[in-house]
């Protein structure tokens, strides 16, 4: 193995470590507050789907032999880009943001009161309905298509993974919305862990300095457009994070300023009704 090649895997081993560890704090937190005040359950419902159609892609991509050669065709002959630690990472977040999912739509299972606004809003609803819809489509003009049809021109099996792994995309680039939007409502942070997003921030880096490794060893870039969706999710989580270390340490910081816990709950409170009167 030469040294590029060892420095993609320890980058890739290293992104998906921060990222699936990213998966804890947030938990971590409502189970130290006893509740979900401060978040917003769009996140962790976006997620769900979002991270199972990651694991659809990276699984095909990473072991089909009917995706893997479709790909080839359209991609000069080489292979996905997409490595093991992917399916690694895809399959450990599914799991724990199904388990985080349970402390907002079953809070009796963990002690919590339910919190105000533990209810998907309509348009973030609406983009769960119509991400699964979509796929269905696709997946009928596939079906659709003559035995013999070029999947180099024509609609393939391929488009209906890369379908897939846009609605993990459009998930990655909605789902953060709400929560900062709420943050910004509320001028605070509070509830909300910082330390997902610090791990969130180092894994997206990691990832695209992989991505870009990968690559240029194969002399050809296509490793970065026929993996649109590492791609992107990197560069969308990249941009959200930034934006919600700066709510934190610049925007709302109340270091130092004495903030009382009763004025930041009522903030917190009066957020939750907010998001209520959305739905």
């Amino acid at each position: 193995m030469g040294f590029l090649q060892f420095v993609s895997a320890l980058f890739g081993w290293i992104y998906t470590l921060c990222w699936s560890l990213s998966f804890y704090p947030q938990g971590l937190l409502n189970i130290k507050k006893k509740s979900t005040a401060g978040t917003t359950v769009d996140f962790p419902f976006l997620n769900i789907l979002g991270f199972a159609a990651y694991l659809v892609y990276t699984c095909a991509m990473y072991w089909s032999p009917v995706i893997r050669h479709q790909y080839a065709l359209r991609n000069k002959g080489y292979s996905p880009t997409v490595a093991l630690n992917d399916v690694a990472f895809a399959a450990h977040a599914v799991v724990l943001t199904a388990i985080l999912n349970t402390q907002y739509f079953m809070p009796w299972l963990w002690g919590f009161e339910r919190a105000p606004g533990a209810r998907p809003t309509r348009p973030m609803a609406a983009a769960f309905t119509g991400s699964l819809a979509l796929v269905g489509l696709v997946i009928v003009v596939v079906a659709a298509q003559p035995a013999d049809a070029d999947p180099r021109t024509a609609w393939a099996w391929l488009d209906v993974i890369y379908v897939i792994s846009y609605v993990k995309v459009a998930m990655t680039v909605i789902k953060y919305a709400p929560q900062l939007r709420y943050n910004w409502q509320n001028r605070s942070t509070e509830g909300w862990s910082i330390s997902q997003i610090l791990l969130d921030f180092t894994g997206g880096v990691l990832s695209l300095a992989q991505l870009g490794i990968d690559s240029y060893l194969q002399h050809d870039w296509s490793g970065v457009y026929g993996n649109p969706v590492k791609f992107l999710l990197s560069n969308v989580s990249i941009i959200y994070d930034v934006c919600f270390i700066a709510q934190h340490y610049v925007l709302f910081s109340d270091r130092g300023k004495g903030a009382k816990s009763g004025e930041r709950e009522r903030l917190l409170e009066r957020g939750d009704e907010d998001n209520e009167r959305l739905d």
